[in-house]
């Protein structure tokens, strides 16, 4: 029998529906984490562009149960989930339901998710609109930058050594990487006057009202970032 998530409205299965499309459009075979305990499903992904993990919370209708399973934790296709929860959203209910799909061997980073708890709020974030202000100029640096490289200089290399600097840059006074407000803002999460910076451990997190972008701090892990 089919897991199936009873969302608390359809506006949620909406809002879902859209972050995932979002997630495809960077990657059409991408896995999705799904992990969903009491009333609350937590949707994981990570665009490959940006190197970043990213998290989509929704409400559910009822606690999750399946069985004798309490708590969902499992790796999916992010287009098999898409559809499903596509559906849900034009449900003509009140509430929308979509199945879990089967799962699939998932990619190394879904087996390294931040910790759940044990965040503290750090200072230096600037305002919202000063951070959307950083990602549009340091988008408009990028383009401008590649449109000078001569065509032979135009090469992934490249890119990704112009990339590496700039997307590299902290936001503000803190250790949060320009890279991870550029994910925010082009998930749509980077939206509102709700932003805060928190850590656990070697973990960043950029958190709003609309989802919350997680990264591992400077010299944690090696990673390339040439966002599109």
């Amino acid at each position: 029998m089919t897991a199936r998530l009873h969302f608390a409205d359809a506006g949620e299965a909406a809002d879902l529906a859209a972050f995932l499309a979002r997630l495809i459009h960077y990657d059409k075979a991408a896995a999705v984490r799904l992990q969903a305990a009491g009333d609350t499903l937590a949707v994981f992904g990570r665009p490959p562009s940006f190197e970043v993990l990213v998290v989509r919370t929704a409400r559910l209708a009822k606690p999750y149960e399946h069985g004798l399973d309490t708590a969902l934790d499992v790796t999916v296709s992010a287009g098999e989930f898409l559809e499903r929860v596509g559906e849900a959203a034009e449900s003509a209910g009140a509430a929308g339901i979509a199945g879990v799909p089967e799962a699939v061997t998932g990619p190394p980073w879904a087996g390294v998710l931040p910790p759940r708890g044990g965040w503290r709020p750090e200072p230096g974030l600037p305002a919202p609109d000063a951070v959307r202000s950083l990602v549009k100029q340091a988008v408009a640096e990028f383009r401008s930058r590649v449109e000078e490289l001569p065509a032979e200089r135009r090469v992934r290399s490249e890119l990704d050594r112009v990339g590496r600097e700039i997307w590299s840059r902290p936001v503000g006074d803190t250790e949060l990487p320009v890279r991870a407000a550029h994910a925010a803002q082009t998930l749509g999460f980077l939206r509102g006057e709700a932003l805060a910076l928190l850590s656990s451990g070697a973990w960043l997190r950029l958190r709003t009202a609309y989802g919350s972008v997680v990264v591992r701090r400077a010299g944690a892990s090696g990673l390339s970032v040439t966002p599109a």
